[in-house]
C-alpha cells in the first residue's frame, strides 16, 4: 500500500463494555506477525482493549497494562500475543538495550503502547489503532498501515 494511501475505521465506544467488543472485533481478524501500535493518553482505554481482545482470544487470566514489566505474553488459542508498553523508556535506545526487538519479526502478534518512545526502533505499525476520551466514553479510529494491515481491517466487523 502506498505511504498516501491510508483506509480506518472510526467509531463511538459508549463504555467498557464497547471498548471491549471493539477489542473482540479486532481479535477475530488477526493475523500471525501483526505489529499494531495502540495510541492514547493515560485513562483512554488501551489495556480495556487489550482485554476485550485476548478474552475474544480465550485467554481467562487478568490483563494488566506492562507499564513496569515492558512486556506480557500470552498463548492464546491460536496464536502468541505480546503487549508492549514504553511509557517509562527515557530514552529510545532503551528499546535496544532490553532486547525486546527480538520479540518482532515473529508470528507472534504485537501490541505496542506508546511506541513513540522506542521510535526509530520500534518496527512500523501494520494497524494503529488510536483511542480517546469522547464524553462518557472513547474514540476509536482503527487504520491501516500496510498491506496486511489493510487485510486485517478488511475483515474486522462492526465495531
Amino acid at each position: 500500500m502506498p505511504a498516501h494511501e491510508t483506509s480506518a475505521l472510526t467509531s463511538h465506544l459508549c463504555n467498557e463494555a464497547a471498548t471491549e467488543a471493539c477489542g473482540a472485533a479486532l481479535a477475530a481478524a488477526l493475523q500471525p506477525g501483526l505489529v499494531i501500535w495502540l495510541e492514547g493518553d493515560l485513562g483512554a482505554g488501551k489495556t480495556t482493549l487489550t482485554r476485550g481482545l485476548l478474552r475474544a482470544l480465550g485467554h481467562q487470566g487478568s490483563v494488566k497494562s506492562p507499564t513496569y514489566t515492558l512486556l506480557e505474553v500470552y498463548a492464546v488459542s491460536r496464536m502468541s500475543l505480546y503487549h508492549f508498553d514504553f511509557y517509562r523508556f527515557a530514552h529510545p535506545d532503551e528499546f535496544l538495550e532490553s532486547g525486546l526487538e527480538e520479540y518482532f519479526g515473529t508470528p507472534a502478534v504485537c501490541l505496542v503502547e506508546w511506541a513513540d518512545k522506542a521510535a526509530p526502533h520500534v518496527p512500523q505499525p501494520d494497524l494503529l489503532v488510536r483511542l480517546a476520551v469522547a464524553g462518557e466514553g472513547r474514540s476509536v479510529s482503527i487504520e491501516a498501515r500496510s498491506p496486511r494491515g489493510q487485510a486485517c481491517l478488511s475483515s474486522i466487523g462492526p465495531i
